[in-house]
């Protein structure tokens, strides 16, 4: 096969068509025409061979080459800002520039902040951002997948897959527990609330072993809105530990015994990133943070 030379612009116009939806909005994006845009795709797509995106009144969307690119395109592009930052570093401990990081809602709020507030006390020209989610379809780990995150805190062995090309490690293994109103007589007898993100974490084995557990009635779109509902006496859930920091003081958690399910929570980035000082500061960081216990966890990945 014939050596493909593609530009970091080439790559830039490919990622603008991408995330713009088509070719004029892209051109405002780069500073250039709606031509120049798509005469540089066309140049693309010959130098490889297949169509990358489809055209039509609705714009251009990627087809499933066009993503593949994309996504490898982002992380090319990444790791040339990485190689001009790590070139850069007046010494070797040196840790600068920006960090990107994707996390479902309960580790954006109560894993990452006291990771992040002791990382940036000691590395003050580093720059991580934090964007939020969902821990289903491909979730965090997709994320890092495509490029648009350097690592991704994610949740191993759900529903949620990590894929094959990410590396990364368990931090913890946070277990679920019945969270009710405070002081009901009898909180198994109670309506189920629940929501989807949570619905991909369970353990399978041990939910379809409890004959107590109704179909849930009342769905709400987050974790805090789940607490929320309980808290005002509109039902029971069943958590893991993360969701239910700071839970109300009008709910009550009971622990569901030693077959308990539990679901292992780490971090996932791509082989290139992991050797990256920001993202090795940052998982220092994070392993210092995690419970300790957390350290003979098994990965189902391999370790950074």
């Amino acid at each position: 096969m014939s050596t493909v030379d593609l530009a970091p612009q080439e790559l830039r116009t490919l990622v603008a068509v991408a995330e713009e939806g088509g070719f004029s909005a892209a051109a405002v994006r780069l500073g250039t025409t709606q031509s120049a845009v798509s005469h540089a795709v066309r140049g693309i797509e010959r130098k490889l061979g297949v169509v990358l995106f489809e055209r039509g009144r609705f714009g251009a969307r990627p087809t499933p080459a066009g993503a593949r690119a994309v996504s490898h395109g982002r992380r090319v592009l990444r790791m040339l800002e990485a190689l001009v930052a790590e070139t850069r570093r007046a010494s070797p401990d040196e840790v600068a520039g920006p960090l990107r990081i994707a996390a479902f809602r309960s580790a954006a709020l109560y894993l990452l902040p006291p990771v992040l507030e002791r990382l940036t006390a000691r590395h003050p020209a580093l720059e991580p951002t934090v964007t939020v989610v969902r821990e289903v379809g491909p979730g965090t780990a997709g994320a890092v997948a495509e490029g648009r995150a350097d690592l991704g805190i994610a949740t191993f062995g759900t529903s949620t897959p990590v894929p094959p090309e990410l590396v990364g490690d368990v931090l913890l293994e946070e277990p679920y527990s019945l969270v009710h109103p405070a002081g009901h007589p009898d909180p198994r007898s109670l309506p189920l609330v629940d929501w989807r993100e949570n619905c991909s974490s369970y353990t399978r084995t041990w939910w379809a072993a409890q004959d107590w557990i109704p179909t849930a009635t009342v769905r709400a779109e987050d974790d805090g809105a789940v607490l929320s509902m309980v808290s005002s006496g509109l039902g029971m859930a069943i958590m893991p530990a993360l969701s239910l920091t700071g839970a109300p003081l009008s709910t009550q958690i009971t622990d569901l015994g030693p077959g308990r399910p539990t679901r292992q929570v780490g971090y996932v980035t791509t082989p290139e990133l992991a050797a990256t000082t920001a993202v090795r500061a940052l998982v220092r960081e994070l392993r210092a943070h995690a419970n300790p216990a957390a350290a003979s966890a098994k990965s189902q990945l391999r370790a950074v």
